[in-house]
C-alpha cells in the first residue's frame, strides 16, 4: 500500500512538473530583431530583420526554458535600398548562400519568476558561437484580444561579427555589433 501511494505521488509530481512547462509561438508582429553598428566612428547605423519565426518552451516554476528562433537574412532592412543590397551580399550576410540565421537557447536564467538571461548559440553564415541575451524587461500577461497568455521582453547582447567570418570594412566599420531583440510569444 505504501509503495502504491508513493508511486502515485511520484507520478502526480512528475505530471505537475511537466504541466508547468508551456509552449509559446513567436508573434512576428510583436517581435523585432534589430542591430546597431557605428559607421566609421561617426553615426550609428541601425537595421532590422522583417521576417522571423520560432518557438519558446518556458517553465517559470522549474526556472528553465528553451528557444529556437530563425531569422530570414534576406529580410534585412535599413530603409536604404542600396545599403540593404550590400548587407545581403558576400561582404556581410551572404544571404543567398546563408538564407537563415538561428538562435537556439537551452538555458534561461531567472530572478524570481522573471527571465534575466537567455543562453544559447547563434548560427550565422555556417558558424555557431555562444551568445547570452540579457533581459532589460520581462513580463507575462493574459491577452484580452487573444484570450491566451503572452510572455516576452527586451533582450540585448553585443557580438563580434568577425567570429562569424564577417570582416568586411574592419576596422573602419567596427567589429562589435549591438543586437536588440524585443520578443512576444503566445502560449499554445
Amino acid at each position: 500500500m505504501t509503495k502504491t501511494l508513493l508511486a502515485t505521488a511520484l507520478l502526480a509530481a512528475a505530471g505537475f512538473a511537466q504541466a508547468q512547462s508551456a509552449s509559446y509561438s513567436i508573434d512576428p508582429t510583436h517581435t523585432f530583431v534589430t542591430f546597431e553598428a557605428k559607421h566609421f566612428g561617426t553615426s550609428t547605423l541601425r537595421g532590422r530583420f522583417d521576417r522571423k519565426e520560432g518557438t519558446v518552451q518556458l517553465d517559470r516554476a522549474g526556472k528553465s526554458g528553451k528557444a529556437q528562433i530563425a531569422i530570414d537574412m534576406a529580410s534585412v532592412s535599413t530603409g536604404v535600398g542600396p545599403l540593404d543590397g550590400h548587407l545581403k551580399s558576400k561582404d556581410f550576410f551572404d544571404a543567398a548562400a546563408n538564407p537563415s540565421t538561428t538562435f537556439v537557447a537551452d538555458k534561461f536564467v531567472f530572478d524570481g519568476d522573471k527571465v534575466t538571461e537567455v543562453v544559447g548559440a547563434l548560427t550565422m553564415m555556417g558558424k555557431s558561437n555562444p551568445v547570452t541575451l540579457k533581459a532589460s524587461n520581462f513580463n507575462c500577461y493574459q491577452s484580452p484580444m487573444l484570450k491566451r497568455e503572452v510572455c516576452g521582453g527586451d533582450f540585448e547582447t553585443t557580438i563580434a561579427r568577425s567570429q562569424w567570418g564577417m570582416a568586411y570594412g574592419l576596422p573602419g566599420i567596427p567589429d562589435n555589433i549591438r543586437l536588440l531583440i524585443q520578443i512576444e510569444a503566445i502560449k499554445q
